[in-house]
């Protein structure tokens, strides 16, 4: 008489769990990510604590908006290519945001930029730019 494996008994619900355990981060990185966005919305400005990157790809915000105080544009910068840690929080990649157009036109790196939300998508003719902060246009 031999005896059932506990990978046969078990093997299942552990997948069923494992499962379950992967939408739920989803969710609640989902979540956090909207609270941002509607954080920033109430502050203007970068609120802290922010999620982090790797938190923004898994509940699919793939693009940060990101809006240049000199020429007043805004451009999104796709998360998954930006060579930091997937553990840096997002409000830290704002020092590091660069306009092309206002640097090219000055002859040096200009950086003053701000941090407007998490984007599912890019800006286009469907998703203009800082549909966020209505209003301000």
């Amino acid at each position: 008489m031999s005896t059932k494996s506990r990978q046969y008994l078990f093997g299942t619900q552990i997948k069923m769990s494992a499962e379950r355990a992967k939408e739920a981060r989803k969710e609640a990185d989902k979540l956090a990510c909207e609270a941002w966005n509607y954080r920033m919305l109430g502050y203007k400005g970068p609120a802290q604590p922010s999620p982090t990157i790797g938190d923004a790809i898994n509940a699919g915000f793939l693009y940060l908006e990101v809006r240049c105080l000199g020429c007043d544009t805004n451009q999104t910068v796709a998360l998954d290519i930006i060579r930091r840690a997937r553990t840096t929080p997002v409000h830290q990649l704002e020092r590091y945001m660069r306009c092309k157009d206002c640097s090219q036109m000055r002859g040096y790196a200009y950086k003053r930029s701000q941090l407007v939300a998490l984007r599912p998508t890019k800006i286009s003719a469907d998703h203009p730019a800082s549909y966020w902060w209505p209003g301000e246009r």
